[in-house]
């Protein structure tokens, strides 16, 4: 009931509230409408504040807003090498430069008497919700790695869940505590939206970019004498931030894939020869791969027992992948008995290959969606995406003269019908379920 509240209700509350509230706020109390900015109070502590929270803040939501609203162009920007890497890290630096600056913020409202003067009490929970909501990010990419990668099959499909007025929370109640926080405290600073400084974010003033300068005239000498200096900052610092946004647009369409067209440009046009070669090696490559999978489908369709490994490569810790009867990945490893362990390697949550190393509690990790999985029963551990097991798999211990020396089937059953002292030089097949059909 309290997760159908916090993962349900409280969206749609946040949703209506949000709406409802900003349109009330700006047809009623626009002159409210503000960031309330203070820095005529105090501006050293905010120059050195303002500009590391709001860098790192703003690319993190954009890369927020590109996952939820576009996980197709995200997904394939993930699929360049490294991409996943290079995305955490940027993340992780992002968050540290965020709270750095929100930081030095949340001092300088608390250690300041004139910024305290107006600082009200709803500003402070604000300041303390978004410090909360940035740290729990930074410690959910800390201790579950991968997040940019499985965010497209869980967080999406939830949003997209909500917006379309059927609301799925199987996508994110199996989730890590630090998770969840993260999701709820999302959905409560949209519901505070419409009551705090937050709905400044709606009313960024981009025409400052391009506006001409204002010249503001003063009646004193020394305000006269000024004018001219600050003008000119003025002009200064209005020609970064363009530089700075044309310079961060550019990154983002360098890696997007725009760079390879560069190179392409500058390299000059190559002939039509070398492009169709290309395109024929591309095709090659595809028609190759298809061939594979076929004669692996042939495979399994002709022989009741398919070769995986021989018995002296097995390893207690780290597993070998091979290609089961169903066509999916399976691993096996060598268990504390001395007998093989072959178990399915495909995730019962969203089908995502499972890690192949066993970590001191005896489990494998789906790096997807944080799932561990127990070798020896299959179980998924408690609070995890996945809920069903992963399935064992039959096995046989064959000799050079083909001869079953021990044998497993999916229940768990060992028969040995050899010499036991004779199974450390065999070889481990899988064998075919009855109910599968290639």
């Amino acid at each position: 009931m309290i997760e159908l509240f916090l993962f349900v209700g409280l969206p749609y509350i946040s949703i209506v509230v949000a709406i409802l509230g900003c349109w009330i706020r700006f047809r009623y109390a626009r002159h409210t409408v503000s960031s309330l900015s203070s820095q005529f109070l105090e501006d050293k502590q905010l120059k050195w504040g303002s500009a590391p929270w709001h860098i790192g803040i703003i690319l993190i939501l954009l890369g927020h807003v590109v996952a939820g609203f576009f996980p197709k162009v995200w997904s394939s920007i993930l699929m360049a090498p490294y991409a996943v890497w290079l995305i955490e890290m940027l993340g992780l630096a992002l968050s540290i430069l965020a709270i750095v600056g929100l930081t030095v913020l949340i001092v300088r409202r608390l250690t300041s008497s004139r910024v305290q003067a107006v600082t009200s009490t709803m500003d402070l929970i604000v300041l303390a919700l978004l410090m909360a909501q940035i740290v729990v990010g930074f410690l959910s990419a800390i201790f579950f790695s991968n997040g940019a990668a499985w965010s497209t099959g869980t967080v999406t499909p939830y949003f997209w869940s909500l917006i379309k007025l059927q609301p799925d929370m199987s996508y994110v109640t199996g989730f890590p505590a630090l998770f969840k926080i993260h999701i709820v405290g999302a959905w409560l600073l949209v519901l505070l939206l419409p009551f705090t400084r937050l709905i400044h974010v709606l009313t960024v003033p981009l025409e400052y970019l391009w506006r001409l300068p204002q010249i503001v005239r003063w009646n004193t000498s020394r305000r006269l004498a000024g004018n001219q200096s600050h003008e000119l900052r003025v002009s200064a610092r209005r020609d970064f931030i363009k530089g700075a946004a044309g310079l961060t647009f550019a990154g983002g369409l360098l890696a997007m894939g725009v760079g390879e067209k560069l190179l392409n440009f500058f390299k000059g046009p190559s002939s039509d020869d070398e492009e169709g070669s290309e395109i024929l090696v591309k095709k090659l490559r595809r028609l190759q791969k298809t061939v594979e999978e076929r004669e692996l489908e042939l495979e399994r369709k002709r022989n009741a027992m398919i070769l995986v490994s021989n018995y002296s490569d097995l390893d207690e810790k780290k597993g070998k992948y091979f290609i089961d009867y169903a066509m999916t990945p399976g691993l096996i490893f060598k268990g504390s008995d001395g007998y093989p362990i072959l178990i399915s390697a495909k995730c019962t949550h969203l089908g995502c290959t499972v890690g192949s190393e066993i970590d001191d509690q005896g489990r494998i990790l789906c790096p997807c969606h944080v799932s561990y999985f127990n070798v020896k029963t299959g179980m998924p551990n408690e609070g995890a995406p996945a809920k069903a097991p992963l399935p064992h798999l039959g096995w046989a211990i064959v000799d050079t003269s083909g001869k079953i020396l021990a044998q497993q089937g999916v229940k768990g059953e060992v028969q040995v019908t050899g010499d036991p002292a004779a199974l450390t030089t065999g070889r481990v097949y899988i064998t075919r379920p009855p109910e599968v059909h290639v």
